[in-house]
């Protein structure tokens, strides 16, 4: 993993990391608080030899003398008898193994100081060990320095009395804080990245690529207002401010589309997901709507015999439509379905749930239909999730290519691999991933840069344009054609729009190519399909 592979799954767990940090930073206030205090008091004395001549020679010697025994000293002050001195100077009830372990004698470099440390419950305590041990500790260099009857060349002379402490050695705020952090940093990192191995949901286009080496085509943000009820962009081309960065990820869509291969662009084009709930419907009624948008007559037909929902997001009649076509019981002139508002985009629906689907989808009718439809259209197919059922699999061979939506956060990587593998078994080609309900905030978030699209969408006076249009707006809009740009890849006319997206403006509405014969904007209307044969 790169340094960059790090920050992104810090940043995908960062809740975890800062309370497991948070929680590390109160055990270690814990542990300090509970955690029984101590205080040290420090002492000290100088060994010195015992002549007093004042000759320089031996004064030299005398003082090489004491530094060569001062060293012998500091282990001596972990003597046995220098405890026990300081228990019955002091009446202590310790054990002099326990109160060697509570003192410390040092020497500092290049001196024949001896240093003595101590450590006590209290201020006092800790004082008067220190100098009860340097007391003990003076006495038994004098016996051992007379033990042979002789005169001692060196002696400790005791220094200053110990300072009564004025707060406590132990426990350490700042050093007890310090490592609470730096262990609960450590272990919130351990713990981002084992949530991330472990998490096998997609939420990147690096793990797209991971698991299946095609390109992320297309980000679908998450919309709030949008989420639990879903709707369908504007087809008239108004200005829906609330779904202005949805409307703007569909037409990056569009054009991604469009240029995906100029050569050769695909004419009809299926969306699926692996699983159910993935957003593919509303995925593929949408893409429809952009590409309408651009003046193409575009075709959405409703290949999910099981579960349609395309009818219902367009509001029209989804009782009659591609299964009566395929069963000989009406043509597609009799039950394809008009959209008031535009004149480039019309709907198929799923018509009656047959008893075998897979079949009905697998004819040669449904090739043969959609190949003469994208003759003169671009067609989009809606088809049910790969894992569930084979009918996107069978859909996908019956078209130019396929488009896997996948849901950030809830699609796994298993779960898209066995799609493509569904899809390559029957040797299907796959146009692309669509990432869809992409967080706009926090970890794995896309951007577009919409903070400037108040600030384009400008009048001369500084006035913002408003969500919902005056009727002289309305009216000049549906009556006034756009000028379209010839030669589009998918053999459309490009709009404004797309030269204003090509240049990387920022727009807040979907403009599309009017008739001026067009009926007029309606929400949800649509030509009613004429009486079926027999």
């Amino acid at each position: 993993m790169t340094m960059r592979d790090y920050a992104r799954v810090l940043r995908a767990h960062w809740a975890g990391v800062l309370g497991i940090f948070l929680l590390g930073l109160a055990i270690a206030a814990g542990v300090t608080v509970l955690q029984p205090k101590e205080y040290t008091a420090t002492t000290s004395g100088i060994v010195t030899a015992t002549s007093d001549s004042s000759d320089t020679g031996m004064s030299l010697a005398g003082s090489s003398l004491a530094q060569s025994k001062v060293k012998s000293y500091v282990d001596m002050g972990s003597w046995r008898t220098v405890a026990e001195y300081a228990i019955g100077k002091l009446k202590l009830h310790d054990s002099p193994e326990a109160l060697v372990g509570r003192v410390t004698v040092t020497n500092p470099v290049n001196t024949t100081i001896l240093q003595v440390s101590a450590k006590a419950p209290t201020p006092y305590a800790a004082r008067d060990l220190a100098q009860a041990w340097l007391q003990g500790l003076v006495r038994q260099v004098a016996q051992v320095e007379t033990s042979g009857g002789g005169k001692a060349s060196v002696k400790v002379i005791a220094g200053d009395s110990a300072r009564l402490p004025g707060s406590p050695s132990s426990p350490s705020w700042n050093v007890n804080l310090l490592v609470g952090a730096a262990v609960g940093l450590i272990v919130g990192a351990a713990y981002a990245l084992i949530r991330d191995r472990s998490d096998q949901r997609i939420r990147s286009t690096t793990d797209v690529q991971r698991v299946t080496g095609q390109a992320v085509v297309g980000a679908l943000p998450v919309e709030a207002s949008i989420a639990k009820n879903p709707r369908l962009l504007p087809v008239d081309g108004s200005n829906d401010e609330e779904l202005t960065i949805l409307a703007e990820a569909f037409r990056s869509l569009r054009t991604n589309l469009q240029y995906m291969s100029v050569d050769d662009p695909p004419r009809s084009i299926v969306v699926t997901s692996p699983a159910p709930g993935d957003g593919k419907s509303f995925t593929a009624a949408n893409l429809a709507v952009a590409l309408s948008a651009t003046g193409q007559d575009v075709i959405l037909i409703d290949g999910d015999l099981r579960r349609p929902r395309i009818a219902d997001l367009f509001g029209i009649v989804g009782d009659v439509g591609l299964s009566d076509v395929l069963a000989g019981r009406a043509s597609y002139d009799d039950v394809v379905q008009s959209i008031s508002g535009t004149t480039t985009l019309h709907v198929l629906a799923s018509g009656a749930i047959p008893p075998n689907p897979s079949e009905i989808l697998g004819s040669a009718k449904l090739r043969d239909l959609i190949k003469i439809l994208s003759r003169r259209s671009m067609v989009i197919v809606d088809a049910p999730p790969l894992l569930a059922v084979t009918d996107a699999a069978i859909l996908s061979t019956r078209t130019d290519g396929t488009l896997v939506v996948v849901r950030t956060g809830s699609t796994t990587r298993e779960m898209l691999g066995l799609a493509m593998g569904a899809l390559a078994a029957v040797k299907g080609k796959v146009l692309g991933i669509i990432l869809n309900r992409v967080p706009t905030k926090g970890s794995g978030k896309i951007y577009y840069g919409y903070r400037y699209t108040g600030e384009y969408y400008r009048d001369e006076n500084g006035a913002k344009h408003r969500k919902h249009h005056t009727s002289a707006h309305r009216e000049a809009r549906t009556h006034t054609p756009s000028a379209p740009v010839a030669g589009g890849p998918l053999g459309t006319a490009q709009s404004d729009g797309d030269v204003e997206q090509e240049a990387n403006v920022v727009t807040t509405e979907m403009p599309i190519v009017t008739d001026p014969r067009s009926e007029p904007v309606g929400s949800g209307s649509a030509r009613v399909p004429r009486r079926l044969k027999g």
